[in-house]
């Protein structure tokens, strides 16, 4: 056998290298600025990208089709300007613009679907710091969800200021 005979056959070209992908699930919550802060600068400090998630709830009411029709259609035009105004933000802080991904139905579910199906190096989330514990998703990731997720998580407390950010992304 020659070299040449162990050569991969020539075939499609190998995607160019991306970087390092960091994983922000959008929300409307106020922790979600210095999560999504702290993912840019270190996608930009890696030359990595920043990736966003949003899940839109599913359309509770379905008694009438059409009703529920125009629900999901509002929601979904809510969640594209949503992710439009990030990704303009991401793209100032990070000089790249995001990969947008949209899905619906359940956010923890549809996560942790989207962890075992794209290509994702981090995934960042905002921690609130208030009596109520972290929230939900992270509740239940460090809980029962722990063994389903295979990517590092980054957790930044939703009170860290600008500063604080800019110095933790400096190593």
């Amino acid at each position: 056998m020659t070299p040449e005979d162990s050569e991969t056959p020539p075939g499609p070209a190998a995607a160019p290298e991306m970087g390092r992908i960091f994983l922000v699930v959008i929300d409307d919550t106020d922790e979600l600025k210095p999560a999504l802060e702290y993912a840019c600068l270190r996608a930009k400090r890696s030359n990595g990208r920043v990736a966003m998630l949003y899940v839109i709830p599913p359309v509770e009411f379905e008694h009438f089709m059409f009703v529920g029709d125009v629900m999901r259609e509002d929601r979904r035009k809510d969640a594209e300007a949503l992710l439009q105004s990030y990704a303009d933000r991401i793209h100032e802080i990070s000089g790249k613009m995001p990969i947008i991904h949209l899905r619906e139905g359940d956010r923890r579910e549809e996560l942790l679907k989207f962890l075992d199906t794209e290509t994702v190096h981090v995934l960042v989330l905002g921690a609130d710091t208030g009596k109520g514990g972290p929230g939900p998703l992270i509740s239940s990731l460090m809980g029962k969800d722990l063994r389903r997720v295979h990517v590092p998580i980054t957790i930044i407390p939703g009170v860290l200021n600008s500063e604080e950010i800019r110095t933790l992304t400096l190593y």
